[in-house]
């Protein structure tokens, strides 16, 4: 039952009445229902060095390239990969721009680069997909011309162009799941695999390095077994046994309270057989 029932006692002056009253349970305390505006569950922001994207797309980018010089090479606190401070002179004013670029394997301090049409083709300078041959790994690929990079973007994390159709004007390329997506060839990426790979390799080994993993993320850590929490926590806490005692399958249409599980599943049970990562038949 998601709902449950309170019964009162009204007092009135011709008696007193009964009132059952139905309450939602499914948000009484729950985790899920929690998280919103409150800032228990706020993303910890205060020490992050600010938004890795590309350039803004300008004339000089479409027409030519612009040259930028790597200032530094950052950590990111709460983000697995290096960023780059790059900077580059403003086209239109007496003075430099400053961009947080995501780093690629083989960046160094002092580099050059290079972003635009006729950039040349070496790791870390930015060029649309319509000038990278097919069978090369870039990175911080642009999902909409101008959108400042969507794909592929985490530590270790790489595309690789598959084929251009120029009838079309579109890319196909292969994303770090698996999974193929054809996009706009106007669009930008970087060329290299981000930095910072095999960074899940090493096991975490105690609690102590995990919680402060976490504490420069968000509050997602440690994560409670519904099972294990009383009836008013979680729609699968309570019983003499832990366990679950209604389907682990629900609607991806449900509230928030009662939205835990195998949400919106289309299959459940074990993956058998060889593993299929959104492979197409082209």
């Amino acid at each position: 039952m998601d709902n449950a029932y309170h019964l009162l006692i009204h007092e009135t002056n011709h008696g007193v009445v009964p009132i059952l009253l139905q309450i939602n349970a499914s948000c009484a305390n729950l985790t899920g229902a929690k998280k919103g505006k409150s800032p228990v569950f706020k993303a910890h922001v205060r020490t992050r060095k600010g938004a890795v994207k590309l350039r803004s797309i300008d004339y000089a980018e479409r027409r030519g390239y612009v040259r930028g010089v790597i200032k530094e090479i950052l950590h990111d606190p709460g983000r697995g990969a290096p960023v780059a401070k790059i900077q580059f002179l403003n086209a239109y004013r007496y003075k430099r721009d400053t961009e947080l670029m995501v780093a690629t394997e083989g960046m160094y301090t002092g580099q050059f680069i290079y972003c635009g049409k006729k950039a040349t083709l070496s790791v870390g300078n930015v060029l649309p997909l319509r000038q990278v041959p097919e069978g090369t790994i870039v990175c911080n690929v642009e999902a909409r011309p101008g959108d400042r990079g969507q794909f592929a973007r985490g530590s270790g994390c790489f595309a690789v162009v598959i084929a251009h159709d120029e009838d079309k004007g579109t890319t196909r390329i292969r994303l770090p799941s698996g999974g193929k997506k054809t996009v706009p060839s106007d669009v930008r990426a970087q060329i290299g695999v981000v930095a910072g790979g095999g960074r899940t390799d090493k096991p975490l080994l105690k609690a102590g390095r995990a919680y402060h993993k976490y504490a420069v993320k968000r509050n997602c850590w440690p994560k409670i077994r519904g099972v294990a929490k009383n009836p008013v926590e979680h729609p699968f806490g309570g019983g003499n046994h832990q366990h679950i005692g209604r389907p682990s399958t629900v609607s991806k249409e449900r509230p928030a309270g009662r939205k835990v599980g195998l949400i919106g599943a289309r299959r459940t049970g074990r993956l058998r057989g060889v593993k299929k990562l959104g492979q197409d038949k082209d």
